[in-house]
């Protein structure tokens, strides 16, 4: 019990201070509450009585400032006010002056026009007097020369006709020797340049081919029992096998140089076996084909190889490999293209114009001779086309058409491979050409020459290089002469094909006989 009080009487005791300080604090937080508000209210009248201050300070500036700004415009307006007044009268000064200027101009104006009526008044006075003066003129020559207005325009047109012409020849003979002089001169320069860069050897090919055989036996063994053996290898390769009396040797003839040399070939490779029978014939023909096939395409890489073309689709390397095999009067044609692709690639290098271009042009001019024995048409023609097809160059494709003179040429390039297909079949020893038709060019170009009027005789000299004409001296003058010569040779130029150029050569003689006796 006493420990129970012991703690009790604390507890109580604290419980009554607690109940007698709550009150007390509570009075004093109130105090110590209502002179803080006290303060702070004060506090808010000192900080509202500043400002209303503050404000009627700034107001007063505000005032002041807007005063000064209002009297600074008002003087600047004046002032351009004062300009601009002063700007207009200087314009109306200037306008009045204008227009007296105008009133003067107007009355110098009118003056002249009044001058002018009578200067016209007079001039048509003396041009009917001077008409009538002319008339009387006219007249008087009519009466003196008795020629009529008519005749007399007849007559002079037609000495001036003849006069003209005159002078016109002579004139086209002056400016064509001065402009040819020079032309020459340049064109030696580059086309011997050019030729002496391009060295190739001439060899004239034909259209048969001689196997030499180890003896006559074998000639026996080559035609077979019943003649198997033969008729196996010309049906297979298309060639014609010619056996004669000639010791040691059989001629094989065909207008396809791709068969012949596959006949040849394999007819080499069975002398050298030894077994000769259809089986064997068939089985080393066929490898005969593969092999040439292979010589084509490798060839054909030489080509673009030699001239530094390339780019150039597989399929006309192919085209151009067969080439090798593919004659022009006797020149081989791959080895013609080459050289005018070096030669077109020189020409143009000195010019200043893309040599590639030039050499690409020239490589594929004669490219339609690949396939001209399949394929209808021109080789001119079949180029464009298969060129076309392999999607070459514009200029390429007209440089073809043009080579032959099928189509003027438009760009230097297309004369640059007109220039070097000349050049290139005209070297000594290049081209060959067989006596019947040889002898009907000539016979043509002297047809061509006396189908002119005025000419009495022509002859063709130097192998066709040449034609000599002679004129009837009383129907062709001598200005005449250099007109019907420059006809002449476009005639030809139009008509005819012929390896390089053809010399026009007119000569008017006139003689006199006289005996004495």
């Amino acid at each position: 019990m006493p420990d129970a009080l012991q703690i009790i009487l604390p507890v109580l005791t604290l419980l009554v201070g607690f109940a007698v300080a709550f009150p007390l604090g509570i009075r004093y937080r109130k105090n110590v509450a209502e002179k803080e508000i006290a303060s702070a209210e004060e506090e808010a009248r000192r900080i509202v009585n500043e400002a209303i201050k503050a404000s009627e300070s700034k107001k007063r500036e505000a005032l002041l400032e807007a005063k000064d700004e209002i009297h600074k415009n008002r003087q600047e307006a004046e002032r351009e006010l004062k300009d601009r007044r002063a700007e207009l009268q200087k314009q109306e000064r200037r306008l009045q002056q204008k227009e007296e200027n105008y009133d003067k101009k107007l009355e110098n104006l009118e003056r002249k026009e009044e001058q002018l009526t009578d200067k016209h008044k007079a001039a048509d006075e003396a041009r009917e007097e001077i008409s009538l003066i002319k008339r009387g003129q006219i007249e008087m020559l009519e009466k003196l020369s008795g020629f009529s207005t008519e005749e007399a325009k007849v007559y002079l047109i037609k000495n001036v006709e003849s006069e003209v012409t005159h002078e016109m020849a002579m004139k086209i003979k002056d400016i064509e020797e001065r402009c040819k002089d020079d032309a020459d001169q340049k064109a030696r320069e580059i086309i011997s340049l050019a030729i002496q860069k391009v060295a190739s050897d001439h060899v004239t090919e034909a259209t048969v081919s001689v196997v030499h055989l180890p003896n006559d036996e074998m000639k026996g063994r080559i035609i077979g029992r019943e003649g198997r053996n033969i008729r196996t290898l010309e049906t297979l390769t298309g060639v014609d096998l010619i056996i004669d009396d000639t010791p040691e040797a059989i001629t094989l003839s065909s207008f396809d140089p791709v068969r012949r040399e596959t006949a040849r070939l394999s007819l080499e490779k069975l002398i050298v076996d030894g077994r000769i029978h259809p089986a064997r014939i068939e089985e080393v023909v066929e490898k005969s084909k593969k092999e040439i096939e292979s010589i084509i395409r490798s060839e054909g890489e030489r080509a673009t190889f030699e001239t530094g073309v390339h780019g150039i689709h597989p399929e006309v390397i192919k085209l151009l490999g067969r080439m090798k095999y593919r004659t022009s009067y006797g020149q081989n044609v791959l080895q013609h293209s080459i050289e005018v692709s070096l030669l077109s690639g020189l020409m143009a290098s000195e010019l200043g114009i893309d040599p590639m271009l030039a050499k690409r042009a020239g490589l594929l001019h004669d490219l339609g001779k690949a396939i001209d024995h399949e394929v209808e048409g021109s080789h001119v023609a079949i180029g464009v086309d298969l060129a076309r097809k392999y999607k070459e160059n514009n200029e390429v494709l007209h440089a073809i058409q043009a080579h032959h003179g099928d189509v003027e040429p438009k760009t230097i390039i297309a004369s640059l491979v007109q220039a070097a297909d000349a050049i290139s079949a005209a070297r000594p020893g290049a081209r060959r050409e067989n006596l019947e038709n040889y002898i009907k060019r000539l016979e043509k170009l002297e047809e061509l020459a006396c189908s002119f009027d005025g000419v009495d005789k022509s002859f063709a000299i130097q192998a066709g290089r040449e034609i000599r004409i002679m004129v009837k001296p009383e129907a062709v003058n001598d200005d005449r002469m250099i007109l019907l010569a420059r006809e002449l040779a476009k005639k030809i130029e139009a008509d005819l094909e012929y390896p390089g150029q053809i010399k026009v050569h007119l000569i008017r003689e006139i003689r006199h006989i006289e005996y004495a006796k």
